[in-house]
């Protein structure tokens, strides 16, 4: 069969890439045509329509900023969808693109499987009706999905959380620090996000941690579609050191970590980690969230657990001094970081076990052969 898979983020990205190798298990005839990163380029062996690094617009204002880009990323994908003639398109998360795809493809009879639900139940969830008519299939990562889908009598299957996949599967380096050129001391992470304008929001109130921890060594994760270059605009003459394609690796050997709001987050708790989720925007972008977002907590590890598990510092809180407090705490407090670690066990069982992309797979392949 054809697959033609849509990814827009760098997320998207790693749970595409497994996504392809899972599919080319359960069908090894499988044809696949891409949009994504390099993650999906390799495990696909075929080249990207379009990058993840030319998609990934951030918030309400930066979006209307780029409606150009969107327009015509819209269109090539169309046109090519047209020429592909896939048997399925398989969306995965990035709603505001890939709704008007599976709109796109239903009209030319195309069937829509959709991986990583939209996160209609945060806001807008009207959504749900569009969702019914237009997605043939809905695979929920996060547990509480299932229950939302149900009240609207929409019938979803969870499958699964495709990070416990990634970590289960990572071969972790045991000379990290030596390859990266670190000592052995403490090290505290900086994950500023994988899109330019939240490091351009959120670095400079990192950086400005280092003079704070005298005793620690800062590193932070880099995002893979941008070089070094941009970092070191904020880095300056601080001695802190970037690394590319290593983030569960540094993760793993840091005391703590200041991690921007996103997967990352939940990534971090997985890994056991003890952070503070950091987010700064468009302060427009945020006015308008705030009035239409209905959900308590901006973490998945809080979303999920349902109560605060780690602490959240959001625009004009997401200050160096708030996060230094709080870093402080998760180093120096036993009782508060126990308290953190004791949330991530509640996570952990919430989250169940790793498999997510066999199971959606199977799940595809079988609905897609007209078993449902």
């Amino acid at each position: 069969m054809k697959y033609y898979i849509i990814a827009g983020e760098t997320s998207g990205d790693l749970h595409g890439a497994n996504l392809i190798k899972a599919l080319k298990i359960e069908d090894p005839d499988a044809e696949f045509y891409i949009v994504g990163g390099d993650q999906m380029q390799e495990a696909s062996g075929n080249p990207v329509l379009i990058h993840t690094s030319e998609m990934a617009f951030m918030g309400f204002v930066e979006v209307l900023m780029n409606l150009k880009s969107i327009a015509k990323n819209l269109k090539k994908v169309k046109a090519d969808i047209l020429k592909v003639q896939p048997d399925t398109v398989v969306l995965i998360d990035f709603p505001g693109f890939n709704m008007k795809i599976a709109e796109y493809a239903k009209k030319l009879g195309i069937k829509v499987n959709y991986y990583i639900s939209p996160k209609i139940w945060a806001w807008n969830q009207k959504r749900v009706y569009k969702i019914k008519k237009l997605v043939d299939h809905m695979f929920c990562i996060l547990p509480f999905e299932v229950k939302f889908y149900k009240q609207f009598h929409y019938h979803v299957d969870y499958v699964g959380n495709p990070l416990l996949d990634a970590i289960s599967t990572y071969k972790f380096q045991p000379d990290f620090r030596e390859k990266n050129g670190l000592d052995e001391s403490p090290i505290i992470a900086l994950l500023p996000g994988s899109r330019k304008m939240e490091i351009e929001h959120l670095l400079p109130e990192m950086v400005g941690l280092y003079d704070r921890f005298p005793r620690h060594q800062f590193v932070i994760a880099g995002a893979p579609n941008f070089d070094i270059s941009l970092y070191q605009r904020y880095i300056g003459d601080y001695d802190i050191k970037v690394v590319f394609d290593q983030t569960y690796d540094l993760l793993k050997n840091a005391e703590a970590a200041a991690v921007t709001s996103g997967t990352a987050t939940l990534e971090t708790a997985l890994l056991r980690i003890p952070q503070v989720v950091v987010y700064k925007a468009n302060p427009i972008t945020v006015m308008i969230a705030r009035k239409l977002v209905k959900v308590k907590f901006i973490s998945l590890v809080n979303l999920i657990n349902d109560y605060l598990s780690v602490i959240e510092l959001i625009q004009g809180e997401c200050t160096t001094g708030n996060i230094a407090d709080e870093l402080g705490r998760l180093i120096s407090d036993p009782k508060h970081r126990a308290s953190v670690l004791e949330n991530y066990d509640i996570l952990h069982e919430k989250m169940g076990t790793p498999g997510a992309s066999e199971k959606t797979a199977k799940l595809i392949v079988k609905y897609m052969q007209g078993n449902s």
